[in-house]
């Protein structure tokens, strides 16, 4: 699912046991009112989509090429399919101004994609990420684990701070009473 509208739905039919959501540093919204229902209901949050279609891997640069199949070239701004998909609804630019932004609270010894894994899996209600590869030699290199060891306070904040200021208005539809969805 991309939207919490659509998880907060599914989570009402019973025996509903996990929700696949796009959740990660560029979108945050599933955090607020879904991760507390799915918590309180016992269901699963699978994190669709954790590393934004490759911009959270650290890779992707301003110059980066994709093949002529590949959804990051033809989905950019959501032409084929879901505009929320492709690098979670955040355009490239902003996507790349903003991984610069968060590889200055990112520990020591530790990747882009580690980082954005393992602040994830920070979140209690979420019960693993499923990122995915364009090949063998790129899955191995995500597949290594994140760290055990909980992310600073500062680096949360941090990222926090960052989807506030840069992509909050970017993948967030305006709400009245935010507390109602």
């Amino acid at each position: 699912m991309e939207r919490v509208e659509e998880a907060l739905k599914a989570i009402e039919y019973p025996n509903v046991q996990s929700v696949q959501i796009i959740f990660n540093c560029f979108r945050q919204r599933p955090a607020g009112l879904f991760f507390a229902q799915a918590k309180a209901r016992k269901v699963g949050i699978l994190a669709r989509v954790p590393l934004a279609s490759g911009l959270l891997s650290g890779r992707l640069k301003r110059d980066s090429q994709f093949a002529a199949d590949d959804h990051r070239q033809f989905n950019r701004h959501g032409e084929a399919f879901d505009v929320g998909e492709t690098f979670s609804g955040v355009d490239y630019e902003s996507g790349l101004e903003a991984v610069d932004e968060i590889r200055k609270l990112i520990p020591e010894g530790l990747t882009v994609a580690q980082f954005a894994l393992r602040w994830i899996l920070m979140f209690d209600a979420v019960s693993c990420a499923i990122p995915g590869g364009s090949g063998p030699r790129r899955w191995k290199r995500t597949a290594r684990p994140a760290p055990s060891e909980p992310l600073p306070d500062s680096a949360m904040d941090g990222v926090r701070r960052i989807y506030e200021a840069r992509l909050k208005r970017l993948v967030q539809p305006a709400v009245v009473n935010p507390d109602s969805v």
